[in-house]
Protein backbone atom coordinates (compact mmCIF):
# COMPACT_ATOMS: atom_id res chain seq x y z
CA UNK A 1 0.00 0.00 0.00
CA UNK A 2 2.86 2.36 1.11
CA UNK A 3 4.41 1.85 -2.39
CA UNK A 4 1.20 2.73 -4.49
CA UNK A 5 1.09 5.78 -2.86
CA UNK A 6 3.93 6.91 -4.69
CA UNK A 7 2.18 6.27 -7.99
CA UNK A 8 -0.92 7.92 -7.08
CA UNK A 9 -1.64 11.59 -6.57
CA UNK A 10 -3.54 13.00 -3.96
CA UNK A 11 -7.19 12.78 -4.04
CA UNK A 12 -9.21 15.23 -2.73
CA UNK A 13 -13.04 14.48 -1.43
CA UNK A 14 -15.21 15.64 -4.37
CA UNK A 15 -17.92 18.31 -3.16
CA UNK A 16 -20.26 16.73 -5.52
CA UNK A 17 -19.99 13.17 -3.78
CA UNK A 18 -22.70 14.96 -0.87
CA UNK A 19 -25.27 15.78 -3.75
CA UNK A 20 -27.73 12.53 -3.72
CA UNK A 21 -30.48 11.82 -5.87
CA UNK A 22 -33.06 11.69 -3.88
CA UNK A 23 -33.18 14.76 -1.57
CA UNK A 24 -36.76 14.55 -0.50
CA UNK A 25 -37.57 15.92 3.38
CA UNK A 26 -40.91 13.72 4.34
CA UNK A 27 -41.94 13.66 8.07
CA UNK A 28 -39.68 16.40 9.03
CA UNK A 29 -36.59 14.44 8.08
CA UNK A 30 -34.09 15.43 5.38
CA UNK A 31 -33.29 13.17 2.62
CA UNK A 32 -35.55 10.87 4.73
CA UNK A 33 -34.76 7.55 2.51
CA UNK A 34 -31.30 7.55 2.36
CA UNK A 35 -31.43 8.26 6.35
CA UNK A 36 -33.99 5.44 6.87
CA UNK A 37 -32.71 2.89 5.16
CA UNK A 38 -29.93 2.79 7.39
CA UNK A 39 -32.12 1.18 9.99
CA UNK A 40 -31.18 -1.77 8.76
CA UNK A 41 -27.37 -1.90 9.86
CA UNK A 42 -29.01 -1.18 13.25
CA UNK A 43 -31.14 -4.01 13.20
CA UNK A 44 -28.40 -6.41 11.79
CA UNK A 45 -25.56 -5.10 13.57
CA UNK A 46 -28.17 -5.85 17.33
CA UNK A 47 -29.13 -9.16 15.78
CA UNK A 48 -25.13 -10.33 15.31
CA UNK A 49 -24.09 -8.60 18.45
CA UNK A 50 -26.31 -10.56 19.98
CA UNK A 51 -26.02 -14.16 18.34
CA UNK A 52 -22.14 -13.61 18.79
CA UNK A 53 -22.21 -12.71 22.46
CA UNK A 54 -24.95 -15.45 23.41
CA UNK A 55 -23.30 -18.17 21.80
CA UNK A 56 -25.77 -19.14 18.97
CA UNK A 57 -23.26 -18.83 16.39
CA UNK A 58 -20.94 -21.77 15.12
CA UNK A 59 -16.88 -21.91 15.89
CA UNK A 60 -14.75 -24.40 15.67
CA UNK A 61 -12.07 -22.50 17.62
CA UNK A 62 -13.77 -19.91 19.67
CA UNK A 63 -11.55 -17.20 19.37
CA UNK A 64 -12.65 -16.95 15.86
CA UNK A 65 -15.50 -15.37 17.36
CA UNK A 66 -14.31 -12.17 18.59
CA UNK A 67 -13.01 -10.32 15.05
CA UNK A 68 -16.87 -11.26 14.01
CA UNK A 69 -18.14 -9.66 17.26
CA UNK A 70 -16.53 -6.81 16.70
CA UNK A 71 -17.80 -6.44 13.47
CA UNK A 72 -21.24 -6.68 14.16
CA UNK A 73 -20.71 -3.64 16.76
CA UNK A 74 -19.20 -1.89 13.77
CA UNK A 75 -22.41 -2.68 11.36
CA UNK A 76 -24.74 -1.05 14.18
CA UNK A 77 -22.52 2.61 14.68
CA UNK A 78 -22.13 2.03 10.70
CA UNK A 79 -26.11 2.11 11.00
CA UNK A 80 -25.91 5.27 13.26
CA UNK A 81 -22.77 7.47 11.84
CA UNK A 82 -24.72 7.15 7.98
CA UNK A 83 -27.65 7.91 9.04
CA UNK A 84 -26.28 10.83 10.48
CA UNK A 85 -24.29 11.88 8.08
CA UNK A 86 -27.11 11.98 5.58
CA UNK A 87 -29.72 14.14 7.84
CA UNK A 88 -26.91 17.06 6.76
CA UNK A 89 -24.08 15.38 3.89
CA UNK A 90 -21.19 17.25 3.97
CA UNK A 91 -17.40 16.53 5.35
CA UNK A 92 -17.57 17.03 8.27
CA UNK A 93 -20.38 14.56 9.33
CA UNK A 94 -18.98 12.23 6.49
CA UNK A 95 -16.04 11.50 9.02
CA UNK A 96 -18.46 9.65 11.34
CA UNK A 97 -20.32 7.89 8.40
CA UNK A 98 -16.43 6.52 6.98
CA UNK A 99 -14.81 5.17 10.82
CA UNK A 100 -17.78 2.38 11.60
CA UNK A 101 -16.55 1.27 7.49
CA UNK A 102 -13.19 1.28 7.53
CA UNK A 103 -13.33 -0.35 11.02
CA UNK A 104 -16.11 -3.18 9.40
CA UNK A 105 -13.39 -4.18 6.84
CA UNK A 106 -10.05 -4.34 9.23
CA UNK A 107 -12.69 -6.76 11.40
CA UNK A 108 -13.96 -9.09 8.19
CA UNK A 109 -10.47 -8.84 7.07
CA UNK A 110 -9.22 -10.33 10.62
CA UNK A 111 -12.70 -12.66 11.01
CA UNK A 112 -11.59 -14.18 7.36
CA UNK A 113 -7.42 -14.77 8.63
CA UNK A 114 -8.78 -16.32 11.80
CA UNK A 115 -11.80 -18.79 10.18
CA UNK A 116 -9.39 -19.49 6.83
CA UNK A 117 -5.42 -19.38 7.98
CA UNK A 118 -5.10 -19.00 11.84
CA UNK A 119 -7.66 -18.34 14.30
CA UNK A 120 -4.61 -16.74 16.94
CA UNK A 121 -3.53 -14.77 13.83
CA UNK A 122 -6.94 -13.34 12.79
CA UNK A 123 -6.91 -12.01 16.65
CA UNK A 124 -3.36 -10.28 16.58
CA UNK A 125 -4.46 -9.16 12.93
CA UNK A 126 -7.36 -7.33 14.38
CA UNK A 127 -6.15 -4.50 16.37
CA UNK A 128 -3.49 -3.35 14.24
CA UNK A 129 -6.07 -3.42 11.11
CA UNK A 130 -8.12 -1.39 13.12
CA UNK A 131 -5.93 1.13 13.58
CA UNK A 132 -5.14 0.94 10.10
CA UNK A 133 -7.85 1.58 8.97
CA UNK A 134 -9.51 3.98 11.56
CA UNK A 135 -6.32 6.20 10.80
CA UNK A 136 -6.91 6.22 7.19
CA UNK A 137 -10.17 7.98 7.76
CA UNK A 138 -9.04 10.22 10.64
CA UNK A 139 -5.83 11.52 8.24
CA UNK A 140 -8.73 11.51 5.50
CA UNK A 141 -10.05 14.44 7.19
CA UNK A 142 -6.95 16.31 8.96
CA UNK A 143 -6.31 16.69 5.09
CA UNK A 144 -9.31 17.95 3.99
CA UNK A 145 -9.06 20.60 6.91
CA UNK A 146 -6.08 22.08 6.23
CA UNK A 147 -6.74 22.07 2.46
CA UNK A 148 -5.03 19.19 1.50
CA UNK A 149 -7.66 16.40 0.71
CA UNK A 150 -5.82 13.01 0.25
CA UNK A 151 -8.55 9.89 -0.23
CA UNK A 152 -5.71 7.29 -1.22
CA UNK A 153 -4.91 5.73 2.09
CA UNK A 154 -8.99 5.20 3.11
CA UNK A 155 -9.57 3.91 -0.82
CA UNK A 156 -6.29 1.61 -0.29
CA UNK A 157 -7.52 0.39 2.96
CA UNK A 158 -10.88 -0.42 1.38
CA UNK A 159 -9.69 -2.09 -2.12
CA UNK A 160 -7.23 -3.53 -0.31
CA UNK A 161 -9.56 -5.39 2.61
CA UNK A 162 -11.93 -6.54 -0.31
CA UNK A 163 -9.29 -7.72 -2.67
CA UNK A 164 -7.42 -9.95 0.61
CA UNK A 165 -10.95 -11.43 1.59
CA UNK A 166 -11.63 -12.68 -1.86
CA UNK A 167 -7.82 -14.10 -2.22
CA UNK A 168 -8.45 -15.86 0.95
CA UNK A 169 -11.76 -17.25 0.47
CA UNK A 170 -10.99 -18.56 -3.05
CA UNK A 171 -7.26 -20.01 -2.01
CA UNK A 172 -8.49 -21.49 1.99
CA UNK A 173 -10.81 -24.25 1.85
CA UNK A 174 -13.74 -23.65 4.57
CA UNK A 175 -13.89 -25.69 7.84
CA UNK A 176 -17.01 -25.25 7.88
CA UNK A 177 -20.63 -26.24 5.53
CA UNK A 178 -22.46 -23.47 3.86
CA UNK A 179 -19.18 -22.48 2.22
CA UNK A 180 -20.81 -20.88 -1.26
CA UNK A 181 -22.32 -18.61 1.37
CA UNK A 182 -19.31 -15.53 1.66
CA UNK A 183 -19.27 -15.47 -2.15
CA UNK A 184 -22.46 -14.26 -2.20
CA UNK A 185 -21.68 -11.60 0.76
CA UNK A 186 -19.09 -10.70 -2.00
CA UNK A 187 -21.38 -10.64 -5.12
CA UNK A 188 -24.36 -8.44 -2.56
CA UNK A 189 -21.35 -5.99 -1.62
CA UNK A 190 -21.23 -5.55 -5.50
CA UNK A 191 -24.09 -5.05 -6.61
CA UNK A 192 -24.35 -2.14 -3.48
CA UNK A 193 -21.26 -0.53 -4.83
CA UNK A 194 -23.23 -0.62 -8.51
CA UNK A 195 -26.36 0.93 -7.48
CA UNK A 196 -24.52 3.74 -5.38
CA UNK A 197 -22.47 4.62 -8.55
CA UNK A 198 -26.09 4.70 -10.23
CA UNK A 199 -27.49 6.80 -7.74
CA UNK A 200 -29.29 9.38 -9.97
CA UNK A 201 -30.04 7.17 -12.90
CA UNK A 202 -31.78 4.92 -10.59
CA UNK A 203 -33.72 7.32 -9.15
CA UNK A 204 -34.47 8.61 -12.93
CA UNK A 205 -35.76 5.22 -13.74
CA UNK A 206 -37.74 3.93 -10.71
CA UNK A 207 -38.57 7.48 -9.08
CA UNK A 208 -39.14 6.87 -5.73
CA UNK A 209 -35.88 5.35 -4.54
CA UNK A 210 -32.58 6.42 -5.49
CA UNK A 211 -29.74 4.30 -5.64
CA UNK A 212 -28.09 5.36 -2.55
CA UNK A 213 -31.02 4.04 -1.15
CA UNK A 214 -30.81 0.75 -2.80
CA UNK A 215 -26.86 0.55 -1.93
CA UNK A 216 -27.92 0.66 2.02
CA UNK A 217 -30.45 -2.21 1.92
CA UNK A 218 -28.47 -4.47 -0.16
CA UNK A 219 -25.50 -3.81 2.31
CA UNK A 220 -27.83 -4.74 4.62
CA UNK A 221 -29.03 -7.62 3.17
CA UNK A 222 -25.29 -8.76 2.59
CA UNK A 223 -24.63 -8.38 6.52
CA UNK A 224 -27.88 -10.42 7.12
CA UNK A 225 -26.70 -13.38 4.76
CA UNK A 226 -23.27 -13.44 6.71
CA UNK A 227 -25.27 -13.63 9.93
CA UNK A 228 -27.15 -16.07 9.03
CA UNK A 229 -24.23 -18.30 7.75
CA UNK A 230 -23.16 -18.24 11.01
CA UNK A 231 -26.01 -19.26 12.80
CA UNK A 232 -26.58 -22.00 9.98
CA UNK A 233 -23.22 -23.31 9.22
CA UNK A 234 -21.89 -26.58 10.85
CA UNK A 235 -18.20 -27.92 11.13
CA UNK A 236 -16.84 -30.57 8.60
CA UNK A 237 -15.70 -33.43 9.98
CA UNK A 238 -12.27 -32.79 8.55
CA UNK A 239 -10.88 -29.55 7.79
CA UNK A 240 -10.37 -29.42 3.84
CA UNK A 241 -6.87 -29.83 2.93
CA UNK A 242 -5.62 -30.72 6.30
CA UNK A 243 -3.05 -33.49 6.86
CA UNK A 244 -3.95 -36.13 8.68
Amino acid sequence: MVVTLGFVSPIPQDPSYHAFADRRALLGVPNLLDVASNGLFLVVGALGVGCLWGGRARFIDARERWPYLVFYAVVFFTGLGSAYYHLAPDNARLLWDRLPLAAGFAALLAAVIAERIDARAGLLWLAPLLMLAIGSVLYWDWSERVGQGDLRPYGMVQFYSGALIALILALYPSAYTRARDPFVVLGFYALAKLCESLDRPIFAALGGVGGHTLKHLIAGVAVFWLLRMLRLRAPLTSRPGAFP
